[in-house]
């Protein structure tokens, strides 16, 4: 009876040893064999050999991940190539971590989950690297590009009037938020690598509306034409006959603005050849002064004043300077602010 026993138990000890080398041997089979259920970056490396799942994630996701990607803006179109972007996938490094996890376990369990079918149920990171820099400089080259100031609104001078300059808005690429796009589309294989460029609206500090209220008061004098024009808010109030200067001492073209302004001023002489014996000196208020009234000064010693001279109003007559009629220039006067533009044609 004892004998038996021992036998039993010896021919249970053999089976278990054989079922162990056998368990064993088959687990051996499946050291380089991944797993049923086992993805690396969402491709199935169920059942792959090493060299089969680097062919395999090569050709299914390397090459997906290495497309360029392509930034657009309205028709304009900006390509960043993985070899600038410096894009490297880690194959090797994915299908070895692969198969660490398929070796997961103990070889009984990984034995018995092989016989029966069962899933490991791992999804591998992608192993990508890529120049965050290059991402930023390309970022950056296509706001430079894209970007557009934005225009304020404006007055000129053309054909003898006062014209409205639109305001335009501007726009400013959100570089920030395109290198996060161009990062996302680059890290995920099913992307389609095309990216919209995020783009802000810069608004104009002055809009077309506003501008007249920026320019309560404006002058404008053709001399051609031998008239002075005020604007009040952009629209004309007031139109004045003058004089400007003759030939060699001409009233100076140009955006100017009104420097100081006086009641009945005396008149520095200029040290020119023009001024004779007078020269250098300064002439009071009165008969003999040539600024009668009232004076604007604009630049450079010439300005806007009065004349008793009023049959040189309609012709180039001044030594550089405007010159109105005493009841006109005294109008003018209370009309306008130190400050205020002028523009000379």
């Amino acid at each position: 009876m004892r004998q038996r026993s021992f036998i039993v138990v010896a021919i249970a000890v053999a089976v278990l040893i054989i079922g162990a080398v056998a368990v064993y041997a088959y687990d051996k089979t499946r050291d380089d064999v991944i797993a049923k259920g086992v993805k690396a970056g969402g491709v199935d490396l169920s059942g792959m050999h090493p060299s089969e799942a680097r062919d395999t994630l090569n050709r299914q996701l390397a090459a997906a991940l290495k497309k360029p990607v392509i930034v657009k803006y309205g028709d304009d179109k900006f390509r960043l190539g993985a070899r600038r972007a410096k894009i490297s996938v880690d194959v090797d490094r994915m299908v070895n971590e692969a198969l660490d996890r398929s070796r997961e376990g103990n070889m009984l369990t990984r034995t018995t989950r092989a016989i029966t079918g069962g899933s490991v149920h791992a999804n591998i990171p992608v192993e990508l690297s890529y120049s965050k820099k290059a991402v930023n400089d390309f970022a950056e080259g296509v706001g430079r590009i894209v970007d557009q100031d934005a225009r304020d609104a404006s007055i000129s001078f053309a054909g003898g009037q006062v014209v409205k300059v639109d305001s335009q808005n501007g726009r400013k690429v959100d570089t920030g938020q395109l290198d996060r796009r161009i990062e996302g589309d680059l890290t995920e294989a099913t992307s389609d690598h095309k990216v919209q460029a995020p783009v802000e609206v810069v608004k104009a500090k002055v809009t077309t509306s506003e501008l007249a209220q920026k320019y309560p008061r404006v002058i404008a004098v053709n001399r051609g034409a031998f008239q002075l024009t005020l604007y009040d808010h952009l629209k004309v109030v007031r139109t004045y006959p003058i004089a400007v200067g003759q030939v060699g001492l001409e009233t100076p073209a140009g955006r100017y603005n009104i420097q100081d302004k006086q009641v009945n001023p005396s008149w520095h002489v200029p040290n020119s050849a023009w001024a004779g014996s007078l020269a250098g000196q300064v002439i009071p208020p009165g008969p003999s002064n040539p600024l009668q009234a009232r004076w604007m000064g604009i630049y450079n010693g010439a300005g806007i004043h009065g004349t008793t001279d009023v049959g040189s109003l309609g012709s180039a007559a001044s030594h550089g300077c405007i010159r109105m009629a005493i009841p006109d220039v005294v109008d003018l006067f209370d009309r306008v602010e130190v400050g205020d533009p002028v523009f000379i044609s």
